[in-house]
């Protein structure tokens, strides 16, 4: 009887965990939608203005400073954006690996490089490796503020300006589709106009639209650049964001899925140890009752 006591003890708190896990599947699904409309709201926006902003790097008349590199300069600024909560399988990991990667290469190539940490996860994995990052985001949940991203990119475009740093890249998830999120390494300065060569170069450079300014490029691209680059970062913070939640939602999915599982085969082991006890039980009268006999 012990045994199937056991089984019991078991099935009751592996059902206990079930119910964690399917709430919190449920509280990620509706997280998820929220920052979905978010995500795929500023999207068209985003990819518009920066396939402007790209297209103009690529002409003779534009002329800003975040559109030529910083020659010489020997420092550059790695932002990543991870999560502050676990529970969402390999997000943390994949993009956390992309990070490492792209750090050491640019410690190869003789940069000094600064990471900003986003999240708790990615300020724990730097602790281990016992890396100090120089600035640490932790207030970013399902909304994030976008006057907190104008800041953050003012300050990167400022550092650029003053030639203190030769480039930001930031590394974050991308939200494909609701069954693709890919760890995804992005330049964010300086703006480089898209790389074609050959055929293709010859074809971008043949169907590149002529545009007429107003009011004339330098005024125009004045404010139309530090644009561009505040709503490319907020959409990156808000495609992570999202990442996030699918993956925690998938997670629950997968744990709660197994847990039910679980509770089945101990189900049938509890049967089967059960019937097995019963029948020793009756064997155990039967032999007491021919032994009377």
């Amino acid at each position: 009887m012990a045994k199937a006591r056991q089984i019991v003890k078991r099935r009751k708190a592996v059902a206990n965990v079930r119910k964690i896990t399917q709430t919190m599947q449920l509280i990620a699904t509706a997280r998820f939608q929220k920052c979905l409309q978010r995500a795929t709201a500023s999207k068209p926006y985003t990819k518009g203005i920066t396939e402007m902003i790209e297209t103009l790097a690529g002409m003779e008349s534009a002329d800003h400073f975040l559109l030529k590199p910083n020659e010489g300069v020997k420092k550059s600024i790695l932002l990543v954006i991870s999560a502050n909560r676990g529970f969402c399988g390999a997000y943390n990991s994949n993009l956390l690996k992309a990070a490492l990667i792209r750090q050491k290469e640019l410690v190869a190539a003789g940069n000094e490089v600064e990471i900003e940490a986003v999240g708790k996860k990615a300020l724990a994995f730097l602790r281990f490796l016992k890396i100090t990052p120089t600035q640490k985001i932790t207030s970013i949940e399902d909304r994030v503020p976008f006057a907190l991203i104008a800041e953050l990119a003012e300050r990167y475009m400022a550092a650029y300006q003053k030639r203190e740093i030769a480039h930001v890249d930031v590394v974050y998830t991308r939200f494909v589709s609701a069954g693709q999120q890919v760890a995804t390494l992005a330049r964010l300065l300086p703006i480089e106009p898209p790389k074609a060569t050959g055929a293709a170069a010859a074809a971008s450079a043949k169907n590149r639209p002529q545009f007429e300014f107003s009011p004339p490029p330098a005024e125009l691209l004045q404010r139309l650049i530090p644009e561009s680059v505040k709503v490319r970062l907020y959409q990156f913070f808000n495609e992570s964001i999202v990442s996030e939640q699918i993956a925690r939602m998938s997670a629950m999915k997968a744990a709660t899925d197994a847990a039910r599982d679980m509770i089945k085969t101990l189900s049938s082991q509890y049967n089967r140890a059960r019937q097995s006890q019963i029948t020793s039980e009756l064997a155990d009268i039967v032999g007491g009752a021919e032994a009377v006999k």
